[in-house]
C-alpha cells in the first residue's frame, strides 16, 4: 500500500508539472483532487485529516480577491486603466514602459493571472492597430504580470499562500519585496530593449483609437470604495481573509450584478486544485518524503534552488504547498525567499507560469506564435538576474 501511495503521489506531481495526464481530459484541479482521493481509498488520510488539511485562510483569501477581481471588471475598471496607459505613450519605447510598470502595479494589487487575461487581447488588438511587432509586448505582458505580483500578498496565489500560513502582515510584505518587483520591471525593459530594435523607437505614434469596452460608472464607484477599504484592512494588519470576505459579501450585495455573474468569474478551478493540493501535501508529510528535501533547503541558497526546480517542475503553487512545512514560523526571510523564488521562478520558461500560458493561448487564438525558444531568450537572464536581486535584497 506504501508503495502504491508512493505511485499516486508521483503520478500526481507528473501530472501537476505537465497540466494534464496523457490520454486524459483532466486539468491541474482534477489531478490534484484525484489524487487526494485515491490517497484517502489507500489508507494514507482519512477523511476527517484530509478535511483539517484544507487552509481556511488561503481559500478564504483567495475567494474574496477574485469576487472583487470579477467586480472591477464589470465595471470596466481594467479595460478603463489599459486605455489611460496606452494614451500615455508617446512612442513605440514609451508604450513598453508604460505597460509594463502598468501591468506590474496593477497585478501586485490584484491576481496576476486576472490581468493576463484581460490585457493579452487588448494588446494584441493594439499593437496590431498601430503596425507594431506583438511578441515583445505580449513578452513585457507576461513578464510584467509576474513580476509586479511579487510586491503583494494579492499578487499571485502563492503569495496569498505565504501569507496566510507565514502570519507576515500585507504591509511588512510589500516593504520587503517591492523593491524586487521594481528592479525587476525596470531589468526587463533594458532586455527588451536590448532583444527587440523595433521597441527602442521613440518616434511618434499615430492617432490612437478609443479602445472599445464598456464601464459602469456606479459599479465602478463602489468597486473603488471596497478596495480602498480592503487595501487599508490590509495595511491596518486587519485578518487578510476575513477582511477579503467582507469585501466579497459588501460586492455580491448587488441590486445591478446577478449573483450568478460574479460566479461564472470566480476560479473554482484554482480554488478545487488548492484544495486537493492541501491534502496531497498532508500526505507527502505523513509519509515523511519531506525528509528528502530537507537538505537541500536548509540553506537559503539551496531553499531557492529547489524552489526554481520544483516551480518549473510541477509548477509554482504546488512547489510552495510542498516545500512550505521545511521553512520554521518565524523565518522571515525564509518565507520571503520561497515567495519571490516561486513567483521570479515563472518567467524562466513559457511553462513556468499561468500568466505565460495565458499570453501565449491568447496570442494563438489571434494568429501569432510565441514559441518556447523565444520566450527562453528573453525569460532565463531575467529570471536570473532577479533571483540574484531579490536573494541580495532579503539576505542583505
Amino acid at each position: 500500500m506504501e508503495l502504491l501511495a508512493y505511485l499516486v503521489l508521483g503520478l500526481t506531481y507528473l501530472g501537476l508539472g505537465l497540466g494534464y495526464w496523457p490520454g486524459y481530459r483532466m486539468n491541474r484541479a482534477a489531478i490534484a483532487l484525484t489524487g487526494a482521493a485515491f490517497l484517502i481509498v489507500l489508507g494514507v488520510l482519512n477523511f476527517e485529516e484530509a478535511w483539517r488539511a484544507l487552509e481556511p485562510h488561503t481559500l478564504g483569501f483567495l475567494f474574496g480577491v477574485m469576487v472583487l477581481n470579477a467586480h472591477l471588471a464589470y465595471a470596466g475598471f481594467f479595460q478603463l486603466t489599459l486605455n489611460g496607459l496606452v494614451h500615455l505613450a508617446r512612442s513605440p519605447l514609451g508604450l513598453l514602459v508604460w505597460l509594463t510598470f502598468g501591468t506590474g502595479l496593477l497585478s501586485a494589487l490584484f491576481l496576476n493571472d486576472t490581468i493576463a487575461i484581460l490585457f493579452t487581447p487588448l494588446v494584441l488588438a493594439l499593437t496590431r492597430t498601430l503596425g507594431l511587432p506583438p511578441v515583445p509586448y505580449l513578452l513585457a505582458l507576461a513578464g510584467a504580470t509576474n513580476l509586479g505580483s511579487v510586491a503583494t500578498l494579492t499578487g499571485n496565489p502563492q503569495n496569498i499562500v505565504v501569507g496566510s500560513l507565514s502570519r507576515i502582515t500585507y504591509l511588512d510584505f510589500a516593504a520587503a519585496l517591492t523593491p524586487v518587483a521594481l528592479v525587476g520591471l525596470a531589468v526587463q525593459v533594458g532586455l527588451l530593449y536590448a532583444l527587440y530594435p523595433a521597441v527602442r523607437s521613440r518616434a511618434p505614434l499615430p492617432p490612437l483609437p478609443p479602445l472599445r469596452f464598456r464601464f459602469n460608472r456606479a459599479l465602478l464607484f463602489k468597486g473603488a470604495w471596497i478596495t480602498l477599504a480592503l487595501l487599508a484592512a490590509f495595511v491596518l494588519g486587519y485578518p487578510l481573509a476575513q477582511a477579503a470576505l467582507i469585501a466579497a459579501g459588501l460586492l455580491l450585495w448587488s441590486r445591478r450584478i446577478r449573483s450568478e455573474r460574479f460566479f461564472m468569474r470566480v476560479d473554482w478551478e484554482l480554488l478545487v486544485m488548492f484544495s486537493g493540493l492541501f491534502m496531497v501535501t498532508a500526505a507527502v508529510k505523513k509519509l515523511g518524503i519531506l525528509t528528502l528535501l530537507e537538505p537541500l533547503a536548509a540553506t537559503a541558497p539551496g531553499l531557492a534552488g529547489v524552489t526554481v526546480l520544483l516551480s518549473n517542475l510541477i509548477s509554482n503553487v504546488p512547489a510552495v504547498l510542498l516545500l512550505y512545512p521545511l521553512i520554521p514560523a518565524g523565518d522571515t526571510q525564509g518565507w520571503l525567499l520561497l515567495a519571490a523564488a516561486s513567483t521570479l521562478a515563472g518567467n524562466l520558461t513559457l511553462l513556468g507560469s499561468v500568466a505565460n500560458l495565458i499570453v501565449a493561448e491568447a496570442a494563438r487564438r489571434e494568429g501569432y506564435r510565441l514559441s518556447f525558444g523565444e520566450h527562453l531568450r528573453f525569460g532565463l537572464p531575467l529570471t536570473l538576474i532577479t533571483l540574484l536581486v531579490a536573494y541580495a535584497w532579503i539576505y542583505r
